[in-house]
């Protein structure tokens, strides 16, 4: 990305050169030609007439000069990040919940957390605590800018942030009343002005805003939709009919700037009550004489400048440009309340905001194409990023959980934006105009001073004589004194070089004390270093056995889970193949079931027309016995033959008829006889598919078979990387708290990290396979094996927030609790109850579980259960349930506060923690009731003995527990009904311990703050106080 920038920047300066011709060797000939002309006319003249209309104008040659003499990342946009302070309303809303950013100012680093489980870690330039000044603030950020802006090159400070982080206080804070208030547009200028001289240089600021992607003068409201123009040649932007205003001190700048604020655009949202609805843009000019001290950027061209007279260089002036931007917030419309007219303001604050980080991740990505049109915003800040300015980002973050995705994109803009590298360029012009009159005035001073020269020469010829007379006479008198104190100071010396020998013997007999220690701290470090790489060689040739072993066995799950997956889409091709099977089966059988019912009517017309026929031949049997009868009696007659020959025609006619109806008959008989093959060819194939499923079948239970061997592998190997874990603390606890000790410690934690994250993106990739839907009616499988694997996804799934609002909506929650009603299996009571507790952090989910008597059937599985796991999930369940005020009574009703205080009964630190954040949880919620009127009396714990619980674990070692304890405590103290349980047992005393001993501020500002809340019993309790101190 560097090298890239780098490259563009050249090509930009190529571009410059050859448009502008800097320095050309023709100029410079004929400016030296020209000045010594005008030299020579000085020199032969007393006085010179004044002809302006002669004058050489003035023709700037300026110069721009890449900053060679600095290193690649000197010129790489630099990021601060600055955590706001809590206020109030996070004090009440999160006091219960860590903060979601742990700075580290000394490493640089600041990490932020999803949830318990999660959390990543960025790097940033710097890292401002909330508790950091205005003035160190300036000088990390702001003061290398405004240093590189008094030396010629362009600057850029800016802070980006969402609204109500603390921008504007940042960047544009007057502090008439504080000095220590002071933001950076003040200190800046304050910096500016002190450091220039006003006899030649000039500061000249313009204050703009971008308004509804308009450019509008603060200082001159009625200046609105001020047009950027950008010069041809040299591509910078310039910004004609913005008010220009030169700044004479510090005072008229802070007028100017309270008159920009009180110009500038602001409105009351639920984020800020005095939220910016413009990005506010401070411009300041610089212009610089150079003395002639930077004598490696003018050494260029010395040889050009060698020839003017008197040995004087041209003037340099150099121009530099100062941008302080203070960006709008960005906000989200559901959380802003924006509405109306705001909402239009919100719209164009987070359109510029998009264009402005599509260009950060183009310069970022090393893009071919950067969108810096897309805005105004964006092409004012063309310079800043990619450019020749030096750029310094601040980033602005709140401390809050609430605000956690604008918090991530807050820290990601920051994090692109550090790939940014600029190409400082420094501007200079020569000022022949100034270098003229200058030298027209020097000719008329020096010809006037020749001339009173020659008039003194011979005045003060005399004067020197006499004077020299004078100076011999002194100089005589002082070589006598001069002798004497030379003798002085040679006895002195000689006492000198005597002490100087006592004290080198001294030294000499330390030397040789200081070499004697020496070897022996030598030998003692030799000692420490031989021990040290013993120990740094058995630890890595543990970590390096451990980490093969873990590798092996994370090969074989890996090379495990892509059979099963292998195995599992087998059986899913081979289930939709006896599915289309079966379809072809069930079409065969209708055939089948066709072709029988066209046989039976063919059989029914075959037998109807047999029948008929059978009929027809029984009447000409009976009409041929007839005729036979008149044949025999009539034979002699010639018509009875005729007749005879007429019956026998007729009679050859019928056997025609009934040969036609055999062959009528044939047909339907060959189609019932294919009818027949064909239905035993279906027959066979059906037997066929039978075998296939039968052979299906078998595959299917072998494989899960295996993948229950596969799982008890797993539980196998995170046994003894637990195992390991364990004897490595215990270890670690004989030796002493080492650097190694931690490191293995941490080593081997990484294997079931790495684990658990990969096992978390197979079920990913198993979801989007099969779907949700099938792995939830996979729930009531009645296989315990299946059923297992299934919870264990949904648990899974549950801990991401994405995934949570579709379980709930394709019925996972309501197959969860049927689970804990119906099941056995402490293994399934177990996941099931961590995947309900998961659930239960989403508020509209635990209105749900409460109205599903999910905190009923939490209770009686805590009631039930002797497994430490399976109780630490349930106590985690109903804690997530007690943060909700409006489901306490119901809680109380289904008995689950009982349960929560009857799972200590355990011993189990994990369970014990559990408990004691539900128990904050619910005496906070009912604290925050009491004080906003919405509930009184005595508190639902004091009924279950919570109190007695909470004085006897409030010492425990587990800082977690000992936290939630006195939390607890102290929300319970703020209810007066309460008063009298904490005066009986004590607690007041506790309390008051907890006001000087937590290790956590808040705890103890929370404690001093309800031990004011009991009147009568401050006298008691100070003196108190005061002894424990």
């Amino acid at each position: 990305m560097a090298t890239t920038a780098g490259s563009r920047a050249t090509h930009n300066q190529r571009a410059s050169n050859g448009s502008h011709g800097t320095f050309s060797s023709s100029s410079s000939s004929s400016t030296v030609a020209a000045a010594r002309s005008n030299g020579n006319v000085g020199q032969g003249q007393s006085s010179r007439p004044k002809a302006p209309g002669h004058r050489r104008s003035v023709t700037p040659t300026s110069r721009a000069h890449f900053n060679a003499g600095h290193d690649e990342d000197s010129g790489r946009v630099r990021v601060a990040v600055r955590l706001r302070p809590r206020h109030s309303e996070d004090l009440l809303l999160d006091a219960d919940y860590a903060d979601c950013v742990e700075s580290q100012p000394e490493l640089k680093r600041l990490k932020l957390r999803k949830n318990n489980w999660n959390s990543e870690s960025y790097r940033f330039d710097e890292v401002f605590t909330d508790t950091a000044s205005q003035r160190r603030v300036y000088e990390v950020v702001a003061k290398p800018v405004v240093e590189s802006v008094l030396s010629g090159y362009n600057g850029t400070i800016m802070a980006y942030g969402q609204t109500g982080t603390g921008k504007t206080y940042t960047v544009g804070r007057l502090g008439k009343d504080d000095a220590s208030e002071r933001g950076i547009m003040v200190r800046a200028l304050e910096d500016i002005i002190s450091s220039i001289s006003h006899a030649s240089d000039s500061v000249e600021v313009s204050y703009l805003q971008l308004y509804m992607e308009s450019i509008q003068d603060l200082l001159s409201p009625g200046k609105i939709n001020i047009p950027i123009t950008e010069d041809p040649k040299t591509g910078e932007l310039s910004l004609p009919g913005a008010t220009v205003v030169n700044v004479h001190g510090v005072d008229h700048f802070q007028e100017l700037l309270q008159i920009g604020e009180a110009n500038r655009h602001a409105a009351n949202t639920k984020l800020n009550t005095e939220s910016s609805r413009s990005h506010a843009i401070l411009m300041v000019n610089v212009r610089r004489y150079v003395d002639g001290q930077d004598k490696d950027e003018t050494n260029l061209h010395n040889r050009d400048q060698t020839d003017l007279p008197c040995s004087k260089r041209i003037p340099v002036v150099r121009k530099s440009k100062l941008l302080i931007v203070d960006l709008a917030g960005s906000e989200r419309l559901d959380k802003s309340g924006s509405e109306g007219h705001l909402l239009e303001e919100a719209k164009f604050i987070n359109l510029s905001l998009t264009s402005l980080g599509k260009c950060i991740n183009a310069l970022a990505e090393n893009s071919a194409h950067i969108p810096f049109r897309d805005s105004k915003l964006t092409r004012l800040l063309r310079d800043s990023f990619g450019g020749s300015a030096r750029t310094s980002l601040i980033i602005t973050i709140g401390p809050s959980a609430r605000h956690y995705a604008e918090t991530t994109s807050t820290i990601m803009f920051g994090q692109r934006a550090m790939k940014i590298v600029n190409m400082m360029k420094l501007k200079e012009e020569f000022d022949y105009e100034s270098l003229c009159r200058k030298l027209e005035s020097q000719v008329d001073h020096l010809t006037a001073e020749v001339e009173r020269l020659e008039n003194l020469r011979e005045n003060d010829k005399g004067k020197l004589e006499r004077q020299l007379k004078e100076r011999e006479d002194s100089f005589s008198g002082a070589e006598k004194s001069l002798m004497k104190r030379s003798e002085f100071l040679e006895k002195e010396n000689e006492c000198l070089k005597s002490e100087m020998k006592d004290i080198s013997i001294e030294l000499n007999r330390q030397k040789d004390q200081n070499s004697l220690m020496h070897s022996k701290i030598s030998e003692l470090q030799a000692n420490i270093n031989y021990i040290q790489e013993q120990q740094c060689v058995e630890a890595s040739t543990y970590q390096s056995v451990l980490a093969d072993t873990t590798q092996m066995y994370e090969k074989k799950i890996a090379e495990l889970v892509r059979q099963s997956e292998e195995d599992r889409s087998r059986a899913i091709n081979a289930e939709e193949q006896l599915d289309r099977m079966k379809e072809l089966l069930s079409d065969h059988q209708i055939k089948v079931q066709q072709r029988e019912m066209e046989h039976c009517s063919y059989q029914k017309t075959l037998d109807e027309t047999t029948q008929i026929y059978e009929k027809k031949i029984a009447d000409l049997m009976k009409q041929l016995e007839d005729e036979h009868g008149l044949f025999e009696a009539v034979e002699e007659q010639f018509n009875s033959a005729k007749k005879l020959l007429s019956d026998y025609q007729s009679s050859v006619q019928g056997q025609k008829e009934i040969n036609e109806h055999n062959m009528n008959l044939e047909k339907p008989h060959k189609l019932h006889e294919k009818g027949a093959d064909e239905l035993q060819f279906i027959k066979a194939e059906y037997e066929s598919l039978l075998h296939e499923k039968a052979k299906l079948t078998e595959e299917l239970h072998i494989m899960r078979e295996r993948l229950v061997q596969e799982e008890k592998h797993r539980k196998n190997i995170e046994d003894e990387l637990i195992k390991e874990k364990q004897l490595d603390m215990k270890e670690n606890v004989g030796k002493g708290s080492s650097p190694n000790g931690s490191m293995g410690v941490l080593h081997n934690s990484n294997p079931l990290k790495e684990t658990q994250s990969s096992q978390r993106t197979t079920i990913a990739k198993i979801c989007e396979e099969v779907g949700l839907e099938k792995i939830l009616a996979l729930l009531a499988s009645e296989d315990i094996d299946v059923q297992i694997h299934a919870v264990k996804v949904v648990a899974n799934l549950a801990a991401e927030d994405i995934h949570q609002e579709k379980i709930v909506e394709e019925g996972g929650l309501d197959a969860l609790l049927m689970l804990l009603q119906s099941s056995r299996n402490a293994t399934v009571l177990r996941v099931a109850s961590g995947a309900i507790a998961n659930l239960a952090m989403n508020e509209l989910n635990q209105g749900l579980i409460m109205s599903k008597g999910g905190a009923r059937l939490l209770a009686n599985v805590a009631s039930t259960t002797d497994d430490p796991q399976t109780q630490r999930m349930v106590a985690g369940a109903i804690a997530n349930l007690c943060g909700n005020e409006k489901l306490h009574v119901m809680l109380k009703e289904d008995g689950s506060l009982e349960a929560l205080l009857g799972m200590v009964r355990s011993g189990i630190n994990d369970v014990s923690a559990q408990v004691a954040r539900g128990i904050a949880n619910f005496a906070k919620c009912e604290s925050r009731a009491v004080i906003q009127g919405h509930r009184k009396g005595r508190s639902l714990l004091m009924e279950d003995g919570a109190l007695e619980w909470l004085l006897a674990n409030s010492d425990c070692a587990s800082t977690s527990i000992k936290r939630h304890v006195e939390l607890a405590l102290c929300h319970l103290a703020q209810n007066k009904d309460n008063w009298r349980d904490f005066m009986s047992s004590g607690a007041v005393k506790r309390i008051q311990r907890i006001s000087v001993e937590s290790s956590r501020e808040d705890i103890r500002s929370l404690a001093k703050k309800t031990l004011n809340l009991f009147p009568t019993h401050q006298t008691d309790l100070y003196p108190i106080h005061q002894t424990n101190l």
